[in-house]
C-alpha cells in the first residue's frame, strides 16, 4: 500500500465532502444525534421523521447512504426500505436499519427488504462513523 502524504491529505479532503447521509427516524432526539455525529464527521445530513417524508427526501437529495429507523408511524422502515429499493434509481443506495431491539428476527427481515447492517440503538458517534465509511461507495 502506498501511504504517502498527497494519497493521505486526498483521503482529509475527500471527508469533508463527505457522504451525503439521509437519516429516517421518528424520534426528534436520535435525529439531532446522528445529525451532530454525522457532521463531525464531514458529512452532509439530510433529516427525515418518517417514512412518507423520507421517500420525497430521497428523490430530492439523492443520498450516499440512509439510516432508517424500523418503528414508525405510518409507514415503518421495512416499508420504506422495500419502495427506496425497488426505485431503481436508489436501489444501489445502502441502508442501515436502526431499531432498539437487537433481535436476530428484525436483522434477518431488514435483509430480506434490501438492508445492508442493522445498527443498534442508541448508538455512539463511533458506531455510526464507522458504520458510513464501511457503507458507503467508494469514491473511486
Amino acid at each position: 500500500m502506498d501511504m504517502q502524504g498527497p494519497d493521505a491529505g486526498a483521503a482529509a479532503t475527500v471527508a469533508p465532502a463527505g457522504a451525503r447521509v439521509l437519516v429516517i427516524d421518528d424520534s426528534n432526539t436520535i435525529r439531532r444525534s446522528a445529525e451532530i455525529f454525522l457532521r463531525q464527521g464531514g458529512h452532509e445530513v439530510v433529516l427525515a421523521e418518517d417514512g412518507f417524508d423520507a421517500l420525497a427526501k430521497v428523490n430530492d437529495h439523492a443520498p450516499d447512504l440512509i439510516f432508517c429507523d424500523i418503528l414508525m408511524p405510518r409507514l415503518d422502515g421495512y416499508q420504506t426500505c422495500a419502495i427506496i429499493k425497488r426505485n431503481e434509481r436508489f436501489a444501489h443506495v445502502p441502508v442501515i436499519m436502526l431499531s432498539s431491539k437487537d433481535g436476530l428476527f428484525d436483522k434477518a427481515r431488514g435483509r430480506m427488504v434490501g438492508s445492508q447492517d442493522y445498527l443498534t440503538k442508541p448508538f455512539t458517534k463511533e458506531q455510526l462513523l464507522k458504520a458510513v465509511e464501511s457503507h458507503r461507495p467508494a469514491a473511486a
